[in-house]
């Protein structure tokens, strides 16, 4: 029997009612019951852990995956049958812009924007006059001026998420009160571009579509949503409006502990120097020095393009130097003629930011990926001795508490957070004096910061020297012995025990502070 058109006690009919979503897979249930409404002009957060069952349930939106008897889904009121084939999102309504946004690289806007729906007239003829007017009439219409012609490959990566949102909002079309489902939409986005793609979203939800908004950044949920839905275990924890939830509240109810069980606790570094960087130059650093102890955290930081992103990548010979020197074990090296191989020779690994462009090879394994730094190890006369490599792979997976442990299974098929803990586990394999990371914690949920902090924090109790970029003050605040904070290219002032707080941090990266010897300390002795 049919069930009756949904509608809710305050007469607004959902875009999309969601009822008793289940998902088993192998005997493990990893979604169980869940209730989501999305009404129109709605912007609704999905939050949760890796593997908390957000991307099972977008799955199951999509058509990708079958639900477990007794789910229902209704469509504006309408029920529909399920399971949805690949086809019936489209047809209902609903669009989905993914994390890595569905663009092709070698194409232009237009192309991306019309390629499957273009009108063609005799002998199958384009009108591209035609398709660039309706493409600048879409994109003008959310505020974005772009040559139609425009070659995707050189827009910058805001310009890219919004042409991904306007796409998927013309595919479905304005006039029905469609889904428009956002995944990590900002992932790799500067943060001082976000409220550029903020002000795209809230007019697409102005138009009446509901907006589905999943994150892992918990200040965008409270920016941005109207209500938010917060999944823990496969299991609704909470639906409320997000004005009466805190970022404490909405940590506590994601992790099931408070936001102070986050951070793991401090540790004196030792003394002994692990290196030391001089007058390091680049194409966004000018003259930066640096000494960091073994066991000790520091932190580089500031505005987006003021240069700290660049200082690991320099010190790696991943980006050329035009100046600088690096003294680690008694050798020094000339930062100019610096490369990986001899960067990691000399104790030193690098996680990037881009962990799918830059860290790992999506198309390997997880075993692969895990022993491409240490490949050697497992060859002999040779051959390589795969046993021994999925051995300790699998070892390391364990350790890291990568989930599934399966070494075998392609990199592409694991969460973020496990990606980076996978990358993690790499470097680690190969006993680096020295770890360089960029925002380490990019793209994962608050469950997997927690164990990429402990992981951190534990390497520097080994012993580790650790320097890390990155644009989370708040993360720096509670797990770095000291931030440095750049300006244009210069590190401009030093923190360190009681100044070393949040508010301090985001101080002395917004506002221009003097460089003077109580504002950056001595940098001859940390």
């Amino acid at each position: 029997m049919r069930p009756d058109r949904a509608t809710r006690s305050d007469g607004v009919i959902p875009v999309v009612s969601a009822r008793s979503v289940g998902k088993t897979f192998s005997g493990r249930t990893v979604l169980r019951g869940v209730d989501l409404d999305i009404l129109p002009g709605e912007i609704h957060g999905l939050v949760g852990q890796n593997g908390s069952g957000k991307s099972t349930f977008l799955k199951i939106l999509s058509g990708f995956h079958a639900p477990d008897p007794g789910a229902r889904l209704l469509v504006r009121g309408e029920p529909v049958s399920l399971p949805l084939s690949l086809n019936d999102p489209g047809k209902l309504g609903m669009s989905f812009v993914h994390q890595d946004l569905g663009l092709f690289e070698a194409g232009s806007v237009v192309e991306n924007m019309r390629v499957g729906r273009y009108d063609t007239g005799f002998a199958w003829h384009i009108s591209w006059r035609r398709e660039r007017h309706r493409v600048q009439e879409s994109l003008a219409r959310f505020g974005l001026k772009l040559d139609p012609d425009t070659p995707v490959s050189s827009l910058t990566d805001v310009q890219r998420a919004m042409v991904a949102i306007i796409r998927a909002l013309d595919q479905t079309g304005e006039g029905k009160q469609g889904l428009l489902v956002l995944d990590e939409p900002t992932s790799y986005l500067p943060r001082d571009t976000v409220e550029q793609l903020f002000d795209t979203i809230r007019q697409v939800a102005v138009l009446g579509v509901g907006v589905l908004f999943v994150t892992h950044r918990l200040e965008e949920v409270r920016a941005i949503t109207d209500r938010v839905t917060i999944l823990r275990d496969g299991a609704v924890v909470e639906t409320a409006r997000t004005s009466t939830l805190s970022q404490r509240d909405l940590v506590a109810r994601i992790l099931g502990f408070s936001l102070e069980q986050l951070y793991p606790s401090p540790h004196e570094a030792e003394g002994e120097v692990a290196f030391e960087a001089s007058h390091i130059s680049g194409s966004t650093v000018d003259d930066f020095s640096l000494k960091v102890r073994r066991g000790e955290i520091v932190g580089l930081t500031g505005l987006l393009g003021m240069g700290h992103e660049l200082v690991p990548y320099l010190l790696f010979g991943a980006e050329r130097a035009t100046h600088g020197q690096l003294d680690m074990h008694g050798q020094r090296y000339d930062l100019r003629d610096m490369t990986p191989r001899k960067a990691m020779d000399a104790g030193l690994a690098l996680l990037p930011a881009n962990r799918l462009r830059d860290g790992g090879v999506v198309a390997a394994t997880a075993r692969e990926n895990m022993t491409l730094s240490t490949l050697t190890h497992y060859f002999s006369g040779g051959l390589l001795h795969y046993r021994r490599e999925e051995t300790e792979a699998r070892t390391l997976m364990r350790e890291f508490d990568v989930r599934p442990p399966e070494p075998n299974n392609e990199f592409s098929t694991f969460s973020g957070g496990n990606q980076q803990k996978m990358l993690i586990a790499k470097w680690f394999a190969t006993q680096p004096t020295t770890l360089l990371l960029h925002e380490p914690t990019i793209g994962v949920d608050v469950g997997a910061k927690r164990q990429i902090f402990r992981l951190i924090r534990d390497a520097a109790q080994r012993g580790t020297a650790v320097v890390i970029a990155s644009i989370e003050y708040d993360d720096l605040a509670h797990l770095c012995d000291r931030v440095m904070v750049f300006r244009h290219g210069r590190a401009v002032s030093e923190l360190h025990g009681s100044d070393l707080t949040l508010e301090r941090i985001l101080e002395r990266s917004f506002i221009d502070v003097p460089i003077t010897s109580s504002t950056l300390g001595d940098q001859s002795e940390p």
